[in-house]
């Protein structure tokens, strides 16, 4: 009679009896002391209860280097992702790394297929632009089991933690809604492409709070409207609202593609800009300079934003935990005034 044969379990098969994390599971293996003595025992003693045995093949691959970082996008269509791009080839050619580019279109299940095509060894760190449906962090703690570095750039996730560069949002959110106040405007309104991400979030609250500080007397839902939908809805949408009886004298669009959506509804409508509505926008457009009329931009400092997180990934890389998972990087945004707006 052969002897019966005792199925072995992975790290995430463990985790999941356990109805613990991976990382949860991967440290206390580790005897980590961010592990309670009581978790570390029962960890371990189901480790050896379901014949846990850990991967020689992933580990040793965790041993050597890739040579290889993935960035991690929502999408390329908007110019600032290029320019961050840009900056991050830079280190990496410097460091002698190659890039893998992943593009999530703006959904978790991609994003989530991403990250696990990431793990294995397959690359030495991650770069991460969240989608605007990212509200969970459980893919990603995949890659802390790994020791795979992340570093979030430009959209972050609050409910994970690791070092992050953005830009001062609230304060630039608010800078675009006095200056509009200050152009004599009453009717300003901020178009949000997500209800969700941070980033998105703080630029409206900033807006917000300008209008309130200012004794402004309309009401929130009047002066922030979401437009998260597809490219072909939110221009049906602006249109819309710029048809309506309570039509703005002012919009700020939180990505660039907001703001073209007005310069087109504008012209299809009749209204001229800025003397029947004045645009400003959140962009790094290339272009802006010479749209007709010019664009007014709050711009992020692309390029350097991707140049300082790769910097920060390739510091934890080299030496891990080096830069701590708490640590945020402000960078400030710069206003250029142009026709959109005078």
């Amino acid at each position: 009679m052969q002897p019966e044969q005792i199925k072995k379990v992975n790290i995430k098969e463990l985790a999941r009896l356990l109805s613990l994390s991976t990382a949860t599971v991967s440290k206390a293996l580790k005897d980590s002391y961010e592990i309670s003595e009581q978790t570390k025992k029962k960890v371990q003693e189901a480790a050896l209860k379901y014949n846990y045995t850990p991967n020689p093949y992933a580990s040793s691959l965790r041993k050597k280097k890739s040579k290889t970082i993935a960035v991690v996008l929502p999408e390329v269509d908007d110019n600032y992702f290029s320019l961050a791009i840009k900056g991050i080839q830079a280190i990496a050619e410097e460091k002698g790394y190659h890039l893998l580019m992943y593009l999530s279109h703006e959904k978790l299940s991609i994003e989530k297929a991403i990250i696990d095509a990431c793990t294995s060894g397959r690359v030495d760190g991650v770069l991460i632009s969240i989608s605007k449906e990212s509200n969970t962090a459980s893919h990603l703690n995949q890659l802390i089991a790994e020791q795979i570095p992340v570093v979030f750039f430009d959209r972050a996730m609050d409910v994970f933690e690791a070092p992050r560069v953005i830009t001062n949002d609230f304060e630039s959110g608010y800078y675009a809604a006095n200056l509009l106040l200050e152009k004599g405007c009453k009717k300003p309104v901020f178009l949000s492409v997500s209800s969700s991400l941070p980033i998105c979030n703080l630029r409206a609250e900033g807006f917000l709070k300008a209008l309130t500080d200012a004794g402004f007397k309309g009401k929130a839902n009047d002066q922030l409207i979401y437009c998260d939908g597809t490219d072909a809805e939110n221009y049906a949408q602006v249109k819309k609202l710029l048809k309506s009886k309570k039509r703005p004298d002012a919009v700020v669009g939180s990505v660039e593609r907001l703001a073209i959506h007005a310069y087109f509804a504008c012209q299809e409508l009749g209204l001229t800009i800025p003397k029947d509505l004045k645009v400003v926008a959140f962009s790094s457009l290339e272009i802006a300079p010479i749209l007709n009329p010019s664009l007014s931009t709050i711009t992020q400092p692309a390029f350097e934003t991707g140049k300082k997180a790769a910097e920060i990934l390739f510091s934890n890389i080299e030496k891990p935990g080096k830069v701590k998972a708490s640590e945020t990087f402000i960078l400030p945004t710069a206003y250029f005034e142009r026709g959109s707006t005078l």
